[in-house]
């Protein structure tokens, strides 16, 4: 564990639901500090980042700490030999998120993005309708994360830690188009083109922010928001019908589980298992270290790329 804040604590907590990862040493720029978190969750080893990244007895990490710092603790991890699964957004930039791709491959070790609502049982019945033909080709992505956040300090609202709504929430939005667009054909990071874009600024950063995107032939309109609560569903919009997501997101304690299937008279509810999503992320990074793997077929790297794309050129369109 690189980072012992708030969503480390969550992952913590969903990491004893997990197969096969064990929680054995923690790191942080303050030592004391992983020491205190590592005494109050079992673990045994802790110390600064370079103090965990040079022992033998750590397989991969979990990289927990702000934006800005992803890029460059996750190559340091993978030049040490470990896999890593880093929060997502991999980096607030396209330009790093490539970066740290190519010394994964260089390497030789897996890299996995953490977006939690790739994984499990609602994914998979999403990816099977999808990839099923039934509703013919998708043509549109409607899609909202918003949350009204209790205070207006922290790194949420810090432009100097890449704070804003598109990075911390807007991302999910932009990675459930990509996924949808990907079950036509991958967008490449050329192919995704910003139509549209507008953000209200509330402390120097996105605090409300709207899209729309062509991705390889689709269209996503987007929207998110760390001020104010938003619906937290989606809508796929397919040649022959759609398909209702009414919590698309989850949370992380436990995964999404209802899609509704409209295809012209028929309506079909599908509703299918939750289980704990930061769990199945920790098990994708250590099946693919097993399997000699160096991505997760949840979250290839390709989709990495292109979310970082639309996430780079969506912020660079609001804040400049």
């Amino acid at each position: 564990m690189l980072g012992p804040g708030a969503i480390s604590r969550d992952f913590v907590t969903g990491l004893r639901s997990s197969t096969y990862g064990v929680l054995h040493a923690v790191g942080s720029s303050s030592a004391a500090r992983a020491s205190d978190f590592a005494a109050e969750h079992g673990a045994e080893a802790s110390g600064t980042y370079d103090d965990v990244l040079a022992r033998d007895d750590v397989d991969a990490v979990y990289i927990g700490t702000v934006h800005t710092t992803h890029a460059e603790l996750a190559i340091r991890a993978l030049e040490a030999g470990k896999a890593v699964l880093c929060e997502k957004p991999a980096s607030p930039t396209a330009d790093e998120v490539a970066r740290v791709l190519e010394v994964a491959a260089h390497v030789g070790r897996p890299f996995v993005e953490a977006f939690k609502t790739r994984f499990g049982p609602f994914a998979d019945a999403l990816r099977a309708i999808l990839t099923s033909g039934e509703l013919g080709r998708p043509e549109r992505v409607e899609a909202a994360f918003g949350f009204a956040a209790g205070s207006r300090t922290g790194r949420l609202f810090d432009p100097a830690v890449a704070g804003g709504a598109i990075l911390d929430v807007g991302c999910y939005p932009v990675s459930l188009a990509v996924e949808v667009a990907r079950m036509g054909r991958m967008p490449g990071a050329d192919e995704i083109a910003l139509r549209t874009a507008s953000a209200d600024i509330v402390e120097g950063v996105d605090g409300h922010a709207r899209a729309e995107f062509g991705l390889a032939g689709i269209v996503a309109a987007l929207e998110t928001s760390i001020v104010q609560e938003l619906p937290g569903s989606a809508v796929i919009r397919c040649e022959r019908g759609t398909i209702e997501l009414p919590d698309a997101w989850g949370s992380r304690a436990g995964s999404a589980t209802t899609l509704i299937v409209r295809g012209g008279a028929d309506v079909r509810v599908i509703t299918v298992p939750s289980i704990q999503p930061m769990a199945a992320e920790a098990d994708a990074v250590s099946l693919a270290l097993a399997d000699g793997r160096l991505e997760a077929p949840e979250i290839p790297w390709a989709d990495s790329r292109a979310i970082a794309a639309a996430l780079t050129a969506w912020r660079a369109a609001v804040l400049t």
